[in-house]
């Protein structure tokens, strides 16, 4: 299964008339079939970066449906609509992506993903990882096992996770950043992460033992997003 996420730059005025465009548009489109779906649709919180920035995950069965999807877009049923979305934008840019092994999210299945409805809002950190040249097996190693499993895994069994990890994706050959990985980070627990903003890391947190610390033998190099799912995202 592949994941095409898109970083949109919205024109400001046509915020809404974007949302409707994808809302009314491209999630009931895709619903038609069984290649693809709407997964995510996200906007960057206010105050966090670039103002009328929308990420967006699309969930596609295999590289068979997502080359049939890509010629609806470029001359077929969906030209017209990607023509309408385009002029709504100052810009965007995009790369597939495939799950890392450990990733929770594997496989999804397409016919149960909604396609209508309202959900609760949620908010994901995006962190986007670039390892040290050579050193993506060795990153996705160390972050399976002492940040996925150790860290966040103790934190969650201990009941003051700040963060779960919903998905690490990394691209496909051709479809991005060679070395690059995403984490999908929900946040469940928004006093923390206000914490976290708002403090200094604690000197016990800059120890060797602790990821913030061990992670730098991995990668020194990332960014992080903070995203607010609409209330009609599919996944919240």
């Amino acid at each position: 299964m592949l994941f095409v996420h898109e970083v949109h730059r919205v024109v400001g005025e046509q915020e809404d008339e974007f949302d409707e465009a994808y809302r009314e548009g491209w999630m009931p489109t895709l619903a038609e079939t069984d290649d693809a779906r709407l997964l995510w649709y996200l906007r960057l919180a206010h105050g966090s970066g670039a103002a009328y920035v929308v990420v967006t995950i699309t969930a596609v069965r295999d590289g068979a449906a997502w080359h049939g999807l890509s010629r609806r877009l470029l001359d077929g049923d969906l030209r017209s609509w990607a023509a309408q979305v385009d002029a709504m934008r100052h810009g965007s840019t995009a790369k597939i992506l495939a799950p890392v092994p450990w990733s929770p999210i594997q496989e999804v299945d397409l016919a149960t993903v909604p396609t209508s409805g309202e959900r609760q809002l949620t908010v994901y950190m995006e962190d986007t990882v670039w390892p040290f040249r050579g050193g993506l097996p060795a990153y996705l190693e160390a972050a399976g096992t002492l940040y996925h499993q150790a860290t966040l895994g103790r934190s969650k069994e201990q009941g003051n996770a700040l963060i779960e990890i919903e998905a690490a994706f990394q691209p496909v050959f051709g479809a991005g950043h060679p070395t690059e990985v995403v984490l999908m980070q929900r946040v469940v627990d928004q006093r923390a992460l206000l914490g976290l903003l708002t403090h200094e890391t604690p000197p016990a947190m800059k120890q060797p033992g602790n990821w913030m610390i061990d992670a730098l033998a991995y990668r020194d190099q990332w960014e992080s997003r903070l995203l607010r799912t609409a209330s009609w995202s599919p996944r919240n």
